[in-house]
């Protein structure tokens, strides 16, 4: 636009419509934007999908060359240090106290228990604390405690633990039994029962966990003050 103004010319400002025709291509493009942040978020998914693959790759050949194999764990032997029942407050002869009805009996009692682990596997195991459940017809008495520890391959090991209890009360109808087992049976009927959890351990990597199941019966002769039975899983033997 011109305008005269003493004999001159004057340049004004341009009209609206031709400014913004002018300044309309500097705007910001956003659509250029989205197109990338697209693209990158399709390669990280590319990427995470290719490692996922490649760590299951890798896990499927560790199978196929380790051949993992289940752990064993089971009890070897039972020590009795001493097993005693007694009826509240009585100083009667067995044959009096087993024909007595006793509402109540005290159980005292302080075994050895030595459980073995073996690992058949080409690669070590990574073994979790355990609790070993000691039983009188199905009333738990007290716990035998292992602590977690790691096993080489191809190898047996040794583990040492003592159960021991304090005049356990046992109550009602287990006290008649209890007493009657200890009086005239000589022979007083054990549950140890308990689960191992294991890790099979490969390239500084653990796999998922493993259950071992430990269930076994033994007998103790309160008179001997040993033991004279024991069978866990479908072998039993006789001592």
């Amino acid at each position: 636009m011109t305008t005269r103004s003493n004999g001159g010319e004057h340049h004004g400002p341009p009209p609206y419509a031709q400014r913004r025709a002018h300044y309309g291509d500097a705007g910001p493009s956003y659509g250029g934007g989205s197109a990338s942040f697209r693209g990158c978020c399709c390669c990280i998914f590319l990427l995470l999908t290719f490692l996922a693959l490649l760590a299951l790759a890798v896990a499927l050949v560790v199978v196929l060359v380790v051949k993992p194999r289940k752990p064993q764990f089971d009890l070897n032997q039972v020590s009795v240090q001493y097993l005693l029942v007694t009826p509240p407050s009585s100083t009667a002869s067995p044959s009096t106290v087993a024909a007595v009805v006793p509402a109540a009996a005290y159980l005292s009692l302080n075994i050895t228990l030595l459980f073995t682990a073996m690992n058949p596997n080409k690669v070590g195991i990574r073994y979790g604390a355990t609790a070993f459940d000691v039983m009188y017809h199905g009333v738990p008495l007290g716990v035998a405690a292992v602590p977690g520890f790691e096993q080489p391959a191809h190898s047996t090991r040794l583990l040492q633990t003592h159960v021991i209890v304090d005049r356990f009360n046992v109550l009602q109808a287990d006290a008649q039994d209890l007493v009657r087992d200890a009086a005239i049976s000589d022979r007083v009927d054990l549950r140890i029962t308990g689960d191992v959890g294991a890790k099979i351990l490969v390239l500084g990597f653990s796999s998922p966990k493993v259950q071992v199941s430990v269930d076994c019966t033994i007998a103790i002769s309160p008179k001997r003050q040993s033991l004279t039975y024991k069978q866990c899983g479908v072998d039993g033997l006789s001592v």
